[in-house]
């Protein structure tokens, strides 16, 4: 497969956005004393693009992310804490997009939390190049470095990612565009578990845990997710393969939905692969405890060892990843998602 993808897609709004009636109103608000630019809704707030400096957070994210009618969907921890939430990866903020192993670098895990942080990489927030308001669709354009030693050694790598948010009634969608190019050494991905894209959920939305487990970074640092009171969590996978529940980790799908309960909205957030992503249909890092992410580098760990993919990018080749993120305020049905599918195809 060539290294190089070319071109970004054009991306139109949904039939089934387009279906639901009068196009909302999307305005990209720039606050650039608090590092953020804000996405709003008819004056609702629907998500921010959070890029803080690295003393604060290793990556620039979505954070947070609600539904249409404004209940959080993303996980408050680390920066405002909600009663009974897990604290457990405070690495995993909002929505993010990064990688366990770069040349030997842990983006995935890096946080404020190691304390030997010198073989882990930063991601650091570098402009944004376009910023554009409108009617059932806006757009943002920005650029991030990707530095080995803790934001402190190498730029490995060049980022250029496009965000394309649509709203129309009780929907929302979420498109990530995300261009890498390597600088001035070839770069590897080897084949690691922890990528590529994902997002922290909120506790409601998590599977109903009856065990508590560890879990073990790629420099052996253990993390502790205890089980918990499972009164209100009601989250449930389901796979374009009719795969359900906790089944779905390390399986391959066109796309994911995780649906649920918050008090007495149903909600659906699904995040659905791209038929040019590499290794399409993707490998699915969904884990019971609210981690929800897409990872098509992991094949030795997906599986157990029948298949591997260590992924290298020359001097100053790229490669481009691109994922839709569905939100719906309402329960979600595979037709609906098979036609984002196809829509997002295009």
């Amino acid at each position: 497969m060539k290294n190089k993808l070319l071109v970004l897609i054009g991306l139109a709004v949904s039939p089934l956005v387009v279906a639901q009636g009068k196009k909302d109103k999307i305005d990209l608000v720039p606050n650039n004393k608090e590092h953020r630019v804000d996405v709003k809704v008819n004056g609702a707030d629907f998500t921010s693009y959070f890029y803080p400096n690295d003393s604060v957070l290793k990556k620039p994210v979505l954070y947070p992310i609600r539904t249409a009618k404004g209940t959080l969907i993303t996980r408050g921890y680390p920066f405002a804490t909600r009663a009974g939430e897990r604290v457990d990866h405070p690495h995993h903020v909002g929505m993010w997009f990064n990688y366990e192993y770069v040349n030997g670098f842990d983006f995935w895990n890096n946080s404020t939390a190691i304390k030997d942080r010198s073989k882990y990489g930063t991601i650091k927030h570098t402009g944004i190049s376009n910023l554009k308001s409108g009617f059932g669709k806006a757009s943002l354009d920005v650029t991030a470095d990707w530095i080995d030693t803790d934001g402190k050694g190498k730029t490995l790598l060049k980022e250029k990612t496009t965000y394309v948010f649509q709203s129309m009634g009780n929907v929302r969608v979420i498109d990530r565009i995300t261009t890498l190019e390597a600088q001035n050494e070839e770069v590897k991905f080897n084949d690691v578990k922890d990528g590529l894209f994902a997002i922290r959920l909120a506790r409601e939305l998590e599977h109903p845990s009856d065990k508590p487990d560890v879990f073990v970074d790629a420099n052996g640092i253990e993390t502790k997710v205890d089980k918990l009171d499972n009164t209100g969590i009601t989250g449930n996978y389901h796979s374009s393969e009719g795969i359900n529940g906790e089944a779905t980790w390390s399986t391959r799908a066109k796309w994911m939905n995780l649906g649920g309960k918050i008090k007495d909205e149903d909600i659906a957030v699904a995040i659905i692969d791209h038929p040019k992503n590499l290794n399409y249909p993707s490998y699915w890092h969904t884990r019971g405890y609210g981690l929800f992410s897409v990872n098509p580098l992991g094949e030795k760990v997906f599986t157990k060892g029948a298949k591997e993919t260590n992924f290298t990018l020359a001097p100053h080749q790229s490669v481009t990843f691109r994922y839709r993120t569905v939100i719906k305020s309402g329960k979600v049905s595979d037709e609906e998602l098979n036609k984002l599918a196809a829509d997002f195809a295009k």
